[in-house]
């Protein structure tokens, strides 16, 4: 018994301590996994650390980065100032010549009218009636070969009398140059003064921020040219000398400039501005026309003897010719030679604008002051080239722009260069000036546009003191183009306090009436209609005023191709479309201020149809020379409806034009259509 016994005591107890040893493991399992668990996450937390603190470097080295840049800004603009002088001394002088246009017009091109009408292939021609539909097909082509031949022709004749009136234009152009040049080598006060004052004012060799406003006179018997010219104010030179980051206040610390440093610069500043400035005008004189120059440069501020708004001369000189060609101004101290050798005034404390007296004044010569702003307002039609673009300019900078104007050779199609320095919507832009006196054609709109991407810029405008048709607005529909109409021009330049007008004692450019358009302006347009669908349409043209045609001559259709003026007609199609329209926008009666665009279904074609299949339907919008400039969407048709108003060409308060969508139906057909622009339909 005792055996037995003992032996179910040991089994037992073999069992406890093989559940004992499991206990044990699995506790150990549970701690081994705890500590991996702990091991795992102080690795994690390691890389959080070690993440953040790169982060941490990261973001410093950036605003280190960011604070050494804004520093270099600084001694960029600073550098500028310093070399003011020096570098514009190395840019060459203004020349004349740089005004000349070339004596070449964009060449003859037909577009799709240039292609033949392809000829059937009697080859491809079987079975059943194969001839006659081959005749049919061949004498169709032949028809439209005809047509294309036709409308080629006189393309090529409007081409030609185009072409014919710009290389007029450029040769009166140049023969005006060689105009300008004898009347500065024989002195001519107003020419003198004008061309010198367009040279001060046209310059690129100012920094940014620098003004570019002067006023002259012409003493004619001591050939000297005396000039109030402005100078940039104190804040020109930066406050801060450079930017530091704090990384415990995580801010940037601009570091102040020593205030003797920043007046002695500004000094330096006005001296090389002065030294620039009589430099540019001797440079320019090719013709003998100036032998002396003095100047007074300007700000506006508050005169601290008087406490009023004034402006005060803060620099004076007066220097002959050949004591100014001696200098070697590219090496020179600017303050120590225009106070020295020059005997020039130089204000002691500029910055609080302590005045000096000027030593002439433009008054003191008793005429021939032309002075921006003042006086009778300019003919813009009569202006100075540069002295236009310098108005243009000055307009961008009245609407709180930077804007220079380019150099006069390889200014690659760029009058003006402006920036807006708008963080959102601003940027840079590129401007044309264009002083014409007919429609500004569209392919001059094209080429701003292909001037704007070839510079990289934000925007282009043209500017012009003329207007625009409808093919140059379609083109810029969608485009970063702005358009700016004679009109316009002058509204603008009212509004900012500057001063212009468009012809003598005329608020506006005259339109001239003329009888066809042919003779009325520069371009026509062709407005060519396609669409998909079997429907024979009629497609037809109202000359209105508000919502009433002019009269039954006016209405456009197969019974009446064209006005009485001519200014509307029914054309054949070109290559693709399915119908087309001939208008010269410019020889619309000054009454008219609308062109409106219809299209009906055909009832002796189609009498039981409906424009139920008229869809996918457009106007191809060309320009003289064929060229399509924009597809100008326009309403489907509707089930039920035989007529249907495509759209309107409205004119502007400037006399151009825009174009309305329309989309009103009829189901009464082109009678009932018509009655609501008051053509009576028996």
């Amino acid at each position: 018994m005792g055996r037995r016994s003992g032996g179910l005591i040991g089994l037992w107890a073999e069992q406890q301590r093989v559940a004992q040893r499991q206990r044990e493991g699995q506790q150990q399992a549970v701690l081994r996994q705890q500590r991996e668990a702990e091991r795992a996450l102080r690795a994690r937390e390691r890389d959080v650390a070690r993440m953040q603190r790169e982060q941490r470097a990261a973001y410093r080295r950036h605003r280190d980065a960011d604070a050494l840049r804004r520093t270099r800004e600084l001694d960029e603009r600073v550098a500028v100032l310093e070399g003011l002088l020096a570098a514009g001394c190395r840019e060459p002088g203004f020349s004349v010549e740089s005004l000349r246009r070339p004596e070449e017009v964009e060449p003859f091109t037909p577009g799709p009218l240039g292609e033949p009408v392809a000829m059937p292939d009697q080859r491809a021609y079987h079975g059943f009636g194969a001839r006659d539909r081959f005749e049919r097909d061949w004498y169709a082509a032949q028809a439209a070969e005809a047509r294309r031949l036709e409308t080629l022709a006189a393309y090529r004749r409007e081409y030609d009398a185009w072409a014919a009136a710009r290389l007029a234009e450029v040769r009166t152009h140049n023969a005006g140059l060689a105009g300008t040049v004898a009347a500065l080598r024989e002195g001519d006060a107003d020419t003198v003064v004008e061309f010198f004052s367009a040279v001060l004012y046209a310059s690129t060799a100012w920094p940014e921020g620098f003004p570019h406003e002067v006023s002259a006179a012409y003493d004619r018997a001591r050939r000297e040219l005396v000039v109030d010219w402005d100078l940039p104010g104190y804040e020109v030179v930066p406050e801060a000398r450079g930017v530091k980051y704090l990384p415990g206040t995580d801010q940037d610390k601009e570091v102040p400039r020593p205030v003797t440093q920043r007046r002695a610069l500004y000094r330096r500043v006005l001296a090389q501005t002065v030294l620039l400035a009589v430099r540019q005008v001797f440079a320019a004189d090719r013709f003998g026309a100036v032998e002396g120059v003095a100047l007074n440069g300007y700000v506006d501020g508050v005169d601290p003897a008087t406490g009023l708004a004034a402006r005060v001369c803060l620099a004076t000189v007066a220097v002959a010719r050949p004591v100014f060609d001696r200098l070697n101004l590219e090496l020179v101290d600017a303050v120590e030679c225009l106070t020295g050798p020059l005997a020039g005034r130089l204000s002691a404390k500029p910055e609080e604008r302590v005045a000096v007296q000027p030593l002439r004044q433009p008054d003191q010569v008793g005429s021939d002051v032309v002075s921006q702003g003042e006086g009778e307002e300019p003919d813009l039609l009569a202006m100075d080239p540069i002295a236009f673009e310098g108005l243009v300019a000055a307009l961008f900078r009245a609407r709180g722009l930077q804007a220079v104007t380019t150099r006069r050779s390889n200014d690659g199609g760029v009058d003006v260069e402006a920036l807006d320095p708008d963080p959102i919507s601003g940027g840079s832009i590129v401007v044309q000036v264009k002083r014409y006196r007919n429609t500004v054609p569209p392919s001059a709109v094209r080429d701003l546009y292909g001037t704007v991407q070839g510079a990289g810029a934000n925007k282009g405008v043209l500017v012009t003191t003329s207007k625009f048709g409808p093919g140059s607005y379609a083109f810029a529909n969608g485009k970063p183009l702005t358009l700016i109409s004679g009109t316009e021009l002058v509204e603008l330049l009212h509004r900012h306090g500057l001063r212009g007008r468009l012809g003598p004692g005329a608020p506006a450019a005259p339109v001239a009436e003329v009888s066809s358009p042919t003779e009325a302006s520069d371009d026509f347009n062709l407005l060519g209609m396609v669409w998909t669908g079997e429907v024979a349409l009629d497609v037809c043209a109202l000359v209105c005023e508000g919502g009433r045609v002019l009269g039954d001559d006016w209405f456009v259709f197969f019974n009446n191709p064209s006005t009485p003026d001519g200014s509307v007609a029914m054309v054949a199609a070109a290559p693709g479309d399915r119908a087309a329209i001939r208008v010269g926008f410019d020889a619309l009666p000054p009454r008219a201020d609308r062109l409106v665009l219809v299209a009906a279904v055909d009832p002796e074609v189609n009498p039981d149809a409906d424009l139920g299949g008229f869809t996918d339907a457009g106007i191809r919008l060309r320009d003289d020379s064929g060229t399509e400039l924009d597809r100008l969407v326009v309403s489907d048709g509707r089930q039920g409806e035989t007529a249907l108003v495509l759209g309107s060409f409205r004119r502007r308060a400037g006399g151009d034009w825009d174009f309305v969508l329309g989309g009103k139906g009829y189901r009464g057909g082109l009678a009932e259509l018509v009655g609501d622009f008051g053509i009576e339909v028996e």
